[in-house]
């Protein structure tokens, strides 16, 4: 496995209910980035995890576990969501499928 592909696990902060303007702010997106081995997920997970076939969904590998707390996931320009987690004894594993906005 190669682990040369960007991730960056976003947190959004200072979300919330501007009294000033009568709005909800967006907030800023805090990012920290992981370097993984990112690849499509295959048959027999998908059905594990979803009953069911879906697309756009990928599997992610990190060599060491992730602590932080997150909102979603962000590779190149794309947002996902996490759907499964599995930590091994150093390595993590993530199931996740892309948020359409």
């Amino acid at each position: 496995m190669r682990y040369d592909t960007p991730v960056y696990f976003c947190k959004v902060t200072d979300q919330g209910y501007n009294y000033d303007t009568g709005d909800y702010d967006d907030g800023h997106v805090v990012e920290d980035i992981r370097h993984a081995s990112v690849e499509n997920t295959r048959d027999e997970t998908l059905h594990f995890v979803y009953g069911e076939m879906r697309e756009n969904s990928m599997t992610i590998h990190l060599q060491n576990h992730y602590q932080k707390p997150f909102d979603y996931i962000r590779i190149k320009n794309k947002r996902y969501k996490v759907d499964y987690i599995r930590r091994l004894r150093v390595k993590q594993a993530f199931v996740v499928s892309e948020v359409v906005s």
